[in-house]
């Protein structure tokens, strides 16, 4: 498979409509890569970039001046990678299947968020966390239909932006992060044995990088039952906030310094996903790599 890079600047210059308070200007640019690495034959993980808006513009009316907009333009973002496991082409057809899912429940929602104040945003948190169980169902539904797939499963880590506001939610040893100033922050948590076993104080934490168990899942779409359990935080996002959100191909690779030293000395995102991925080919690229960045170019100062 080769590799893919791609970079997309957006920016939100909508007029706001009648009683909803002006934004100002956000503007983010984005690059994505994957690459199956050294070892494996083919990439379990999958990855999506995507841009989602609704628009209205004003052509004629005999309205009083000032109770619609002249135009409107309302911009989502949504950040996602899925690593899938199961051998063969299980590992790849399920985090295929998860991304394919999740973006049908998202389309086929008559419910747009693009306005955050309290009430929406725990509505956004409820109906991300029924997408998530209904993906989940999904998979463990195709695996249970074919023999071949039995065992399927993926991690699953979303991060989803309108203006300034972000949501990660998260299940599996996918990771999203935070760059700002200067610092590298992991927004979520693997839900990994070792990972528990560090929780619970029987082992240290410093020892779970190398852990037997750091690379079995105890929280992923796709079973072994019903009832995957996301975890989601929210953050507000400030000029020049940069989101990764990538596969533990990276991370087991890549220290944290390396990646933020990366972050921090590559201006152009298609540079800074490049070499995030040949530092970890060269460290040894034990498994499937992916890597996808949005930076908030304009908005609220850092």
């Amino acid at each position: 498979m080769t590799d893919l890079t791609e970079t997309e600047t957006y920016e939100f210059t909508g007029q706001k409509p009648p009683g909803r308070p002006a934004r100002s200007p956000v503007r983010y640019s984005f690059a994505a890569m994957s690459h199956p690495g050294k070892v494996r034959a083919n990439n379990e993980d999958h990855y999506l970039v995507s841009r989602m808006g609704r628009t209205f513009g004003l052509i004629s009316t005999n309205m009083p001046e000032g109770d619609l907009p002249d135009h409107l333009d309302e911009v989502a973002y949504g950040m996602v990678v899925a690593d899938g496991m199961g051998g063969m082409a299980a590992g790849e057809k399920a985090s295929w299947l998860a991304i394919r899912t999740g973006v049908q429940l998202v389309l086929n929602s008559p419910v747009w968020a693009s306005n955050f104040d309290d009430p929406a945003s725990n509505q956004l948190i409820s109906r991300m966390r029924d997408y998530f169980r209904q993906v989940d169902s999904v998979v463990i539904g195709e695996a249970r239909s074919d023999r071949h797939l039995s065992g399927m499963g993926t991690t699953l880590t979303l991060a989803y932006i309108v203006g300034t506001d972000a949501f990660v939610i998260h299940v599996g040893d996918s990771r999203a992060y935070l760059f700002r100033d200067g610092k590298l922050e992991q927004l979520t948590r693997d839900h990994t044995m070792a990972q528990g076993l560090a929780e619970m104080g029987a082992i240290k934490p410093e020892d779970v990088h190398r852990h037997a168990k750091r690379h079995v899942l105890t929280n992923f779409v796709g079973g072994p039952s019903t009832g995957v359990e996301p975890e989601i935080a929210t953050l507000q996002l400030r000029q020049g906030d940069i989101l990764l959100v990538c596969s533990d191909g990276l991370t087991e690779m890549v220290k944290d310094a390396d990646i933020a030293r990366i972050l921090g000395t590559s201006q152009d995102l298609d540079l800074a996903a490049k070499a995030l991925i040949d530092l970890a080919l060269q460290n040894g690229g034990r498994d499937n790599v992916t890597v996808t960045l949005g930076r908030c170019e304009a908005g609220q100062p850092s």
